[in-house]
């Protein structure tokens, strides 16, 4: 075992100096880590060697462990000054330069994705962006979608051609990141594009945006979710929103809830948007399920939390009124122009 200590410490440490990125970084240190991981099963296999091996070595790995995580920290600090470095080269501007004459039109995506944004951070949430290409794990198995779950098949997913990876189907698949790197309390959105192989219509698209939210916390209750749902919905729209809870399924929750809010169109009197109910659709919700909790190193006896999910497409189709959801990939100038 003195051996295999010896040439995983040398292998990290090599390795490290290669990894350019904070994802990667993460990634790589949770298959040292983690559990099932190579450090991991080191320090299980302690307890199979003889009294006199059980000190010597156990000492040792545990100033292996201890080097390495160093390592991580020290090599996670270099990133982000690099990343630093190269923002600020690459993103300077010469405020003296005249404005141009044209005016900018912001695409209407964009312009509701910030008022979703600007709305949480007032609410104390921290900003995560969503990768659009991620891995197997952290799409489906790290929030309760494992391979044999019918779920998988709801989603009709892009496989890459490198095994294990796939175009993010939802921007779930960064809960496992947030709850690994952060400590409770966390309150945090995702915002991020997202892709399935889906039929084109009014209503679908394969390529569009969705916004998760994630909070946990002791003592987590529904007043909270409700309260964070309305005060977005009527700072998105500018004028008191009702919303109502339905029983829902959903793998990353437990129990679940599907979230309606009244339609600002009719204001309940029914209407074609509303499909004559006063309701519209909005997003999926209700308490983490403690397997996710789990999977991120929480202790669901302890902490418990909420996540919600919604379209950020519809919601932009529902404040400005657009009735096809294919006019966001149109390249004509004149849509953009409106907003």
């Amino acid at each position: 075992m003195f051996e295999d200590i010896q040439k995983l410490e040398w292998e990290v440490l090599s390795i490290l100096v290669t990894v350019e990125t904070e994802w990667a970084l993460v990634t790589y240190k949770n298959e040292i880590f983690w559990k099932n991981g190579t450090m991991t099963l080191l320090l299980k296999g302690i307890k199979d060697l003889s009294p006199e091996e059980r000190g010597t070595i156990g000492k040792y790995l545990n100033e292996v462990r201890n080097t390495l995580e160093t390592a991580f920290e020290n090599r996670k600090e270099q990133i982000q000054k690099a990343n630093i470095r190269e923002a600020l080269e690459k993103e300077w501007e010469d405020v003296t330069i005249p404005l141009a004459d044209t005016e900018a039109h912001l695409h209407p995506i964009t312009r509701v994705r910030t008022d979703v944004e600007n709305t949480f951070r007032r609410m104390g949430f921290d900003i995560y962006e969503s990768p659009e290409v991620t891995t197997e794990y952290m799409n489906f198995d790290a929030v309760n979608v494992p391979r044999t779950h019918p779920a998988r098949d709801m989603q009709d997913t892009f496989w890459l051609e490198w095994d294990g990876n796939v175009l993010a189907t939802q921007t779930s698949c960064m809960q496992n990141y947030i709850l690994k790197n952060s400590k409770p309390p966390i309150r945090a959105i995702v915002p991020g594009r997202v892709f399935r192989n889906e039929d084109l219509d009014a209503t679908h698209e394969n390529t569009f945006y969705q916004v998760e939210g994630v909070v946990i916390d002791r003592h987590i209750w529904l007043a909270e979710l409700k309260h964070t749902t309305r005060t977005m919905l009527q700072d998105i729209f500018g004028k008191e929103v009702n919303i109502r809870f339905r029983p829902g399924y959903f793998p990353f929750v437990e129990p679940g809830i599907e979230v309606d809010f009244s339609c600002t169109f009719c204001g309940w009197d029914g209407c074609r948007i509303c499909k004559y109910t006063g309701w519209i659709e909005f997003m999926g919700a209700w308490l983490i399920h403690p397997n996710v909790l789990r999977e991120g190193g929480l202790d669901p006896e302890e902490y418990s939390g909420f996540a919600f999910w919604f379209g950020l497409n519809r919601l932009v189709m529902m404040r400005y009124g657009i009735p096809d959801g294919r006019y966001f990939q149109n390249p004509d100038i004149r849509f953009i122009e409106q907003f």
